[in-house]
C-alpha cells in the first residue's frame, strides 16, 4: 500500500503542473496495480507476474469477493504499464491524467474497503 501511495502522490502532483502526463497516467497504472496485489500479498496469494489489472482483480476476487472495482476502468489504466512507455504516438493529455488520478482514487478505497485496518497505511 505504502508504494501504490507513492505512485499515486506522483500521479497527484503531475497533474496540478504542466506534465508530463504520460508519466503520471504510467504512475497511476503502478498505483492501482500495487493496491490489487497488496489484496493478494495479505491473503498469502501467489502474485502473477502481471501487469494487466482486469487478470490480477479476477484473482483478487478469489479471496476478498466483496472488491468491488469497474472492469472497465482497470482495462482504460492497463494500457499505461507497457504502451505507454514504448508508443510514441501515445501522449495523454492533462484530462486524460487527471481521469486516471480519479481511478486509482476509487481502486484504493475499494482496497482499502476489504483490508483490515491493521492493513491500512
Amino acid at each position: 500500500m505504502k508504494k501504490g501511495d507513492s505512485d499515486r502522490l506522483n500521479v497527484n502532483r503531475t497533474t496540478q503542473t504542466t506534465g508530463p502526463y504520460d508519466t503520471a497516467c504510467f504512475h497511476a497504472q503502478q498505483a492501482a496495480e500495487k493496491y490489487l496485489k497488496a489484496v493478494l500479498a495479505l491473503a498469502g496469494s501467489p502474485i502473477l507476474r502481471s501487469h494487466d489489472l482486469e487478470d490480477i482483480y479476477d484473482q483478487c476476487l478469489a479471496v476478498a469477493p466483496t472488491l468491488a472495482l469497474d472492469r472497465m476502468e482497470l482495462s482504460a489504466l492497463t494500457p499505461y504499464a507497457v504502451q505507454l512507455r514504448y508508443d510514441m504516438e501515445f501522449w495523454p493529455d492533462q484530462a486524460t491524467a487527471q481521469k486516471a488520478s480519479a481511478m486509482v482514487d476509487r481502486v484504493r478505497a475499494a482496497v482499502l474497503a476489504v483490508l483490515p485496518t491493521s492493513a491500512h497505511p
